[in-house]
């Protein structure tokens, strides 16, 4: 059975390690120490410096830590690929704004040694350009390992009304990270953290989308996040069936019930008797 995937990543600024250090206890999956969005101009020495000395040591036990760094573009991604990536304590770097393969590739092969060791690299598609390149970035380099949305930034540059008006951008994104083998991408974040009960109506429009998972900015929504994603006991009891069907005969076959069965519901199945397990 395959490992359970992650299905909370917390964002937290990179200029308040107090407030890091709480959230690497907060239950994420994964926490994403933020040098972009989330810290001022005047703050990003001192927030890659924090982070950096966090980083300065292996973290084997430990939730996972990854980084986003500043924009590809800008004046400060230069010193923070130099000072964060070859540190032992990264597990992944955040790469946002991405518009392009020629970006995750150059990034890759500064960033990731020759012997394919970590950090594992993660895309954020914010802008039309991003977006329509979704597939060439997804596929870019083998140290790629996910593909998300920006939904802020994203909102705005495409000028769209309502929620609604991003469906067709997040089946895209889905759509290239599963065409490029990736994983299925974690939804960008709810930005009210008071509105847990929309935040759960959006997980399970999501989750129906194709999602898995999702980026938070709060301890807060985490087991909200989680609660929406972990599969439902009728699920458990169909993946369940799925896989002692295949355990007794190879290949397609129908089950009692009507349901077809093939290597593809076989592996989607696992997935979900995976993700059950951490319940």
């Amino acid at each position: 059975m395959t490992a359970p995937h992650p299905l909370t990543w917390l964002y937290v600024p990179g200029d308040r390690p107090g407030v890091v250090a709480k959230a690497l206890h907060a239950g994420a999956d994964v926490v994403i120490v933020d040098l972009e969005d989330a810290v001022a101009p005047d703050r990003k020495e001192y927030a890659r410096a924090a982070t950096a000395e966090l980083l300065s040591e292996p973290r084997p036990h430990d939730v996972p830590v990854h980084v986003r760094v500043n924009a590809l573009d800008g004046p400060f991604a230069e010193t923070d690929l130099r000072t964060i990536a070859p540190l032992p304590g990264l597990a992944g770097l955040r790469l946002p704004k991405v518009t392009s393969r020629a970006e995750v590739v150059r990034v890759a092969d500064r960033a990731v040694p020759s012997d394919g060791g970590a950090p594992t690299l993660h895309a954020l598609l914010e802008s039309a350009l991003g977006l329509e390149h979704a597939f060439a970035i997804a596929s870019a380099h083998p140290a790629l390992h996910g593909i998300s949305l920006g939904e802020a930034d994203l909102h705005a540059d495409l000028g769209v009304r309502g929620d609604a008006g991003l469906d067709w951008a997040r089946s895209r994104v889905v759509v290239a990270a599963r065409a490029a083998g990736l994983a299925p991408p974690a939804q960008s974040v709810h930005p009210d953290i008071r509105d847990l009960a929309g935040l759960a109506v959006s997980c399970a429009r999501g989750r129906s989308l194709g999602f898995l998972g999702r980026a938070a900015i709060h301890p807060r929504q985490l087991p909200v996040i989680e609660r929406a994603y972990l599969p439902t006991p009728v699920e458990i009891e169909r993946a369940e069936e799925i896989i002692e069907a295949a355990a007794v005969e190879e290949g397609a076959q129908a089950l009692p019930g009507g349901r077809f069965v093939d290597k593809a519901v076989v592996e989607g199945a696992q997935r979900v008797l995976s993700l059950a397990a951490r319940a």
